[in-house]
């Protein structure tokens, strides 16, 4: 089997879209990798995770499996057999009980209760970051954009996508990566999901761990090493 063969499908966080992929998109295409973007809809856990499982039908071959930020815990909770690898990307990797909510506020995370414009929606909460600060936020460039320029900043600010407050409170089940070779990326300087946190996350999923001096977006901002360390998964795979 080639790298060729192998198909990567990308899931991205909370707060954004496929999008935030292009550039690591581009790079493994012109690779000659197959890559998908899942489209997960950000209404529930439970509902992104069977986003991405649809996503996972209409993949054939064994599947190298990328996420972002709270997608980490999306494809953690994968049972697909054609998953071969799991790589994190400055993402979570929740073990079984645990909830995003709980490791955010344990972690010293910037996005807390000051950083989020809580707005109802058919019986339930939708959660967009504000743009302003708003003490202890340190409002959306320096906290959740840190070390991307400001006019994609701004773009990203504007094009956000409403992340439920229900993702953050529902128990996380056992994870994939016991079972399943894992890879991560850690940003130095990200203040979503902090380093040490990062660490401690991917010490006990057993990844092979690469680190860059980078804030969250590293999709957007270092997709260079985001391809690199992708790449080094399927290569592994095959």
């Amino acid at each position: 089997m080639s790298p060729t063969d192998v198909t990567v499908v990308l899931a991205h966080g909370a707060w954004a879209d496929g999008s935030s992929w292009a550039k690591v998109i581009g790079s493994l295409a012109a690779d000659g990798i197959q890559v998908v973007a899942a489209p997960l809809p950000l209404t529930s856990f439970g509902d992104d995770v069977a986003a991405l499982e649809r996503t996972l039908a209409r993949v054939a071959g064994p599947v190298v499996l990328a996420g972002h930020a709270y997608a980490g815990a999306v494809i953690g909770a994968t049972r697909n057999e054609k998953v071969r690898a799991l790589v994190y990307v400055a993402a979570l990797a929740p073990d079984e009980g645990e909830t995003l909510g709980e490791l955010a506020a344990r972690s010293g995370s910037c996005i807390g209760e000051s950083a989020l414009l809580p707005v109802p929606s058919d019986g339930a909460v939708d959660l967009y970051l504000r743009w302003e600060a708003n003490a202890p936020y340190p409002g959306f460039t320096e906290c959740f954009a840190n070390g991307v320029d400001p006019k994609t900043a701004r773009v990203l600010a504007a094009a956000q996508r409403p992340a439920a407050a229900a993702q953050f409170e529902e128990p996380s089940g056992p994870p994939a990566w016991k079972s399943i070779p894992a890879w991560s990326l850690i940003g130095t300087v990200d203040r979503v999901i902090p380093p040490a946190l990062q660490e401690e996350m991917a010490g006990r999923a057993g990844a092979q761990i690469s680190r860059v001096d980078a804030g969250h977006l590293t999709p957007i901002t270092h997709p260079v090493e985001v391809t690199e360390l992708i790449l080094a998964a399927v290569d592994a795979t095959t």
